[in-house]
């Protein structure tokens, strides 16, 4: 390490020579993006310094301008830049260091915190790994948010923020976010409902191409999918029945609209997962009625040859005594009994499986 730190000294006071810092996709300060909303025109892009500046002298007069911010926490100096330029309350950083648990979204004084779930951006076929979290501090005049790992509700909002969308609060900022995500969870419930339906015409046209094993990855997938989400709508409800000072009629009704959409997409994916489990059930039924046919034929094959082996096994005994030994038509009607034998039972197994494809 000593040697490493004296390399790097070396290096850096060559002239002409620069190393790059590493910033997984952010700049210095572990910013990704920012945007300064005002009623002058649409959001214009603003970097971690310029922000410092504004937060530390923003224009009073301009009540309407607000900032956001969005940090990459896979940057160290992300979360020291915040501390240090931002005014943000203890919870949010506690929960910038959380795994992916349950929703949360509460009031912290003048803020809101939220710690919420989103899919990764760069998964093109969703399981059961590929959701992460989002932080985020809303205030009057501030959003931030942090993650770990691009996520794609994220990215839709900035691409719209890029196009122009021009967004009145905070508030309208995250109604917006919430109702891209509800928009990628029916995303994934569309794909998934397609699957499904292609795996339910198999199983109606007894091809038995779908596995078991494909059914539970997908019903474990939409499990996981609304055990993380489903709890978002009923904390931003109990949220709206006492919102903030800060958040007036107008954008409660936007928040309260955007849980209403991604409550409808929870209970989709939930819907969904139930038929996924009266597949697996279909499926455990046709496996269970093939491998009673198949036990079924096994046994009359086993019963058509008992006689036979039966009579082999007496005939073949090399005792005296054996009956019709002497008697120089016995093979003959020894093959006769034995023919009539096994047709008798032939003819009972018969029967037993026609009344048993009938039912």
């Amino acid at each position: 390490m000593a040697l490493g730190r004296t390399v790097r000294t070396i290096i850096d006071g060559m002239p002409g020579i620069n190393v790059p810092q590493v910033s997984y996709g952010s700049d210095k300060n572990g910013l990704i993006w920012g945007y300064l909303f005002g009623a002058d025109g649409p959001p214009k892009e603003i970097d971690s310094e310029a922000a410092a500046e504004w937060i530390g002298g923003a224009p009073a007069s301009d009540q309407a301008a607000f900032l956001w911010l969005h940090f990459s926490l896979s940057n160290t100096a992300a979360e020291r830049w915040m501390r240090q330029s931002l005014q943000l309350p203890e919870g949010y950083y506690e929960s910038l260091r959380e795994s992916v648990g349950s929703t949360r979204l509460e009031q912290a004084g003048d803020a809101l915190v939220a710690v919420i779930h989103d899919v990764l951006f760069d998964t093109a076929n969703f399981d059961s790994t590929s959701v992460s979290t989002v932080t985020l501090c809303v205030t009057p005049r501030l959003v931030i948010s942090a993650r770990l790992r691009p996520l794609r509700s994220l990215d839709r909002l900035r691409a719209a923020v890029r196009a122009g969308q021009e967004l009145r609060s905070t508030a309208e900022l995250l109604a917006h976010l919430l109702r891209d995500q509800a928009d990628v969870l029916v995303n994934i419930v569309r794909q998934s409902t397609s699957q499904v339906d292609s795996f339910e015409d198999t199983l109606l046209a007894n091809r038995m191409t779908v596995t078991r094993e494909e059914l539970s990855a997908l019903r474990r997938t939409l499990v996981r999918l609304q055990r993380l989400l489903a709890p978002e709508p009923a904390a931003l409800f109990r949220l709206l029945s006492r919102p903030a000072a800060w958040v007036n009629e107008r954008d409660a009704q936007d928040l309260r609209q955007a849980a209403e959409e991604f409550s409808a997409a929870v209970a989709d994916a939930m819907a969904l997962s139930e038929r996924v489990k009266l597949l697996q059930e279909e499926l455990i039924a046709q496996v269970n009625e093939q491998t009673s046919r198949t036990l079924f034929v096994l046994t009359v094959v086993t019963v058509l040859a008992l006689p036979i082996n039966l009579i082999a096994g007496l005939f073949g005994m090399n005792v005296g005594g054996i009956p019709l030994a002497q008697f120089r038509h016995g093979f003959l009607l020894v093959v006769v009994a034995v023919t009539i034998i096994t047709a008798l039972l032939a003819y009972i197994a018969y029967r037993a499986l026609g009344r048993q494809h009938e039912h």
